[in-house]
């Protein structure tokens, strides 16, 4: 280990082979905390290699995605990757930005002691410098880098919740596929999710005020996609919860993982967890809709998912986890 400090950099076209061969070494660590959802791709290099390529040569990545490198003595010994993240429709961008810290931040075993918090000094410096006025850092919930963030004022605003192996049963009675006749049941009830969104959280989840409006047509567009599948649960004429398990996205995956094999469960509301704190109460409609999704999945030859999960909220983690749901991933929140 050099005792002379790194120097970081933004990273160029001619950083690719070490970024490509440190992001592989990542992955590889990362598949170690979950071999199951961190499955390291049979072509890793290469998945590595198109998709930063493509950022580092401006292509197809977006104008404020961001790559730095530490160098040291004439070696890439880390990298942290990071971006002005779009904000969903749903809530009000005009009440911050936010800059995102992706879970392909790397450091070498062999880097100069303090490589690993020059790069997240330089990020986050970046990222403010773009016009980023919250930041948030992503990594696995056992990730080396999850102490030093922590150091740095982070802490846990959402859970990525795991779960493997699935099966393609039929539909749990009361639980069936959501139609447009459900919609409006639906925004009511994503109205109420979105109310204690902001009571967890008011500083991370501002709610735009045309919120139901452009929920509703999300709602009746994810309807006509064919690669996601939409239930709700409770009796006809009636909606106690829905739940849509939709593929993985890159921006929860890293390159190098088989991303083909997770699914996410982003939207998911049910009215036995509406109440923050309390123990679920009103039935086992929550863990009917997840079984609905999982046997969708199973359906599709996906064989992970990751529900989406607010940290400060108790009653949902607590049916995730009774339904088998464990913490893999962490978005952090710097205070």
């Amino acid at each position: 280990m050099s005792a002379t400090p790194a120097s970081i950099r933004p990273a160029t076209l001619r950083d690719l082979p070490e970024t490509v061969a440190l992001l592989t070494q990542a992955a590889q660590r990362r598949s170690l905390l979950d071999p199951q959802l961190w499955r390291v791709a049979a072509d890793a290099s290469a998945r590595v290699e198109r998709a930063v390529g493509a950022a580092l040569s401006g292509t197809t990545s977006p104008a404020r995605d961001l790559w730095l490198v530490a160098e040291n003595a004439g070696r890439i010994v880390g990298v942290s990757h990071a971006m002005i993240v779009p904000v969903p429709p749903i809530y009000d961008a005009a009440a911050g930005v936010p800059g995102l810290l992706f879970d392909d931040c790397f450091t070498s075993p062999d880097a100069p002691s303090g490589t690993a918090e020059a790069l997240l000094v330089a990020t986050e410096a970046a990222l403010s410098a773009m016009g980023a006025s919250t930041l948030i850092a992503s990594c696995a919930a056992a990730d080396a880098l999850r102490p030093l963030y922590e150091r740095h004022g982070y802490e846990p605003v959402t859970l990525y919740m795991a779960k493997h192996r699935f099966v393609a049963d039929a539909l749990p009675p009361g639980v069936r596929p959501a139609s447009a006749e459900d919609v409006p049941a639906i925004v009511t009830l994503s109205a109420k999710h979105r109310q204690i969104l902001a009571e967890v959280n008011a500083r991370f989840w501002h709610i735009h005020s045309e919120a139901d409006r452009r929920f509703d047509s999300w709602m009746r567009r994810s309807l006509t996609l064919k690669d996601r599948d939409m239930f709700v649960a409770g009796s006809a004429g009636e909606v106690r919860g829905y739940i849509i398990a939709q593929p993985g996205s890159a921006l929860l995956v890293p390159a190098a993982h088989e991303i083909a094999a997770i699914g996410v469960i982003d939207d998911f509301c049910d009215q036995t967890f509406t109440h923050v704190s309390a123990a679920p109460d009103g039935g086992p409609s929550g863990e009917d809709l997840l079984a609905a999704a999982e046997g969708a999945f199973r359906r599709r030859a996906v064989d992970s998912a990751i529900v989406v999960c607010p940290a400060a909220w108790p009653s949902k983690v607590a049916l995730l986890e009774r339904s088998g749901y464990r913490t893999a991933k962490l978005w952090m929140l710097r205070r």
